[in-house]
């Protein structure tokens, strides 16, 4: 049985967001939305007993997949966003600069991790993904997901704290 219309727009409604902040960091924010939309074409085929029950899951890894083919027949590989916040949700000049210079700290700690470790933070924070959700997507086992998880975000950490310390060059 093909997924029904009401299905198909609840998965859009929760899971698009997340899909296009996650494909955003492995093709560019500009082409991510192509990505997705292939997506969710993907799921209007797919029978519903296919995905019951692991929809995210599903949609996250279709979604790697997607991405990573992308990125390989354009032969391009991109940054993460700098931009993760919008600045309509920032209250003054100072707070949106201050959020800026901090988004762009973490996008600098962000690109010194290896490829895989970007990956698995995306999919927990961008994406929401469970631990297991996580595993199912990238082949891993659950508690190397957590390794990998705890490792990457100790390496984020300390290159923000380092990009906090270093002296600011005048303009």
């Amino acid at each position: 049985m093909q997924q029904t219309v009401s299905g198909v727009r609840d998965a859009l409604e929760r899971y698009e967001s997340p899909l296009l902040r996650f494909a955003a960091t492995i093709v560019g924010k500009e082409t991510a939305a192509d990505v997705v939309q292939d997506v969710f074409l993907e799921l209007v085929k797919e029978p519903w007993d296919k995905v019951e029950g692991h929809l995210a899951a599903w949609l996250f890894t279709v979604c790697r997949n997607k991405a990573i083919s992308h990125r390989r027949k354009s032969a391009r590989h991109t940054d993460l966003e700098e931009d993760a916040v919008p600045e309509s949700l920032d209250r003054g000049p100072d707070r949106a600069l201050e959020k800026k210079q901090a988004g762009a700290r973490i996008a600098r700690a962000m690109e010194s991790l290896s490829e895989r470790d970007r990956e698995i933070v995306s999919l927990k924070f961008a994406g929401g993904l469970s631990y297991k959700e996580i595993a199912d997507v990238t082949k891993l086992s659950v508690s190397h997901v957590g390794v990998i998880l705890h490792e990457a975000l100790k390496k984020v950490r300390e290159g923000v704290a380092k990009g906090e310390r270093s002296p600011r060059r005048a303009v």
